[in-house]
């Protein structure tokens, strides 16, 4: 059983970390067997996809179960917060080694590569010219084939209003939970979830029209395509994250789990959902306008 001793919480033997690793490592190891050609990489991603799954609803249960039988102390909510807070900061970090690569490819190699600096345009590609390297670029001589970009004033520009917009409403919703309205509280998260899924459904349509003739912007459109559906990509697995994790603390808040006092799990969902906004903005401003 977990006990406390000295206001500092120590907790029971759990088997859910050595579940969770199983699971994911099966999962890489199905990753890099399909990446390869093998055999039943498939079904061994799925196998780690489900073990994962059931780990992550094993152990969150876990989890809000002690929560609720108040079972944590300050010393176990301080521990919470500055986990979560290293979790975003290796977040951050991630997503900074995107932006890196896409202002390095932009600043540095293409204009080196076009003959700002003569060694590598002589050593790497001597045919690559000044023309070719107008960003956005499809590589030396035009290796990932012909595309053009999306228009940020379209459906760019209505998935950040839609992101805005979620951030409002869980702000709002964190104030009804500070006020004791739960049914405020549900309806402003409702809302949110609403707003992150139809930014989704935005965002699917959006690679769809990006794969079609009328762009033609695929993975393969050189380091643009690259940096593109990388940052945009990566940020909508995030977002599809995030937006399980409204839900699941939306079903919470209509339980009553939360108090105005006792909610850092509402807290945390609500900092990563923060997070997924900025670093849209920053995508939407670096990569679609300027």
């Amino acid at each position: 059983m977990s006990a406390t001793h000295g206001g500092y919480y120590v907790p029971h033997g759990s088997h859910w970390p050595i579940l969770g690793s199983i699971g994911l490592t099966t999962l890489l190891v199905g990753f890099a067997s399909l990446l390869n050609g093998a055999s039943g990489a498939t079904m061994l991603m799925g196998i780690g996809v489900l073990i994962t799954l059931v780990m992550l609803f094993g152990w969150f249960g876990t989890v809000v179960n002690e929560s609720l039988k108040g079972m944590y102390n300050d010393q176990v909510d301080r521990s919470f917060r500055w986990g979560m807070s290293w979790f975003i900061f290796s977040e951050v970090m991630f997503f900074a080694a995107f932006f890196g690569a896409l202002f390095y490819a932009r600043i540095y190699s293409v204009p080196w590569l076009a003959g700002e600096d003569v060694s590598t345009n002589q050593h790497l590609w001597p045919n690559f010219d000044a023309d070719s390297a107008a960003w956005p670029t499809n590589g030396p001589a035009a290796l990932g084939g012909e595309f053009s970009v999306l228009d940020p004033w379209k459906l760019p520009a209505l998935n950040t209003l839609l992101l805005l917009s979620s951030g409002v409403t869980i702000t709002l919703a964190h104030w009804a939970l500070k006020k004791g309205n739960r049914g405020a509280l549900v309806g402003w998260m409702v809302a949110t979830v609403a707003l992150g899924l139809t930014f989704l459904g935005f965002q699917v349509y959006e690679y769809i029209e990006a794969y079609g003739e009328h762009h033609n912007l695929t993975l393969g459109s050189g380091i643009y395509g690259s940096t593109f559906f990388m940052l945009t990509g990566f940020h909508g697995f995030h977002v599809t994250l995030g937006a399980i994790m409204l839900a699941v603390i939306t079903i919470r808040c209509a339980k009553g789990h939360f108090s105005h006092d006792n909610h850092f799990a509402f807290e945390a969902v609500a900092w990563y959902w923060h997070f997924v906004d900025v670093v849209w903005l920053g995508l939407f401003i670096f990569v679609y306008l300027v």
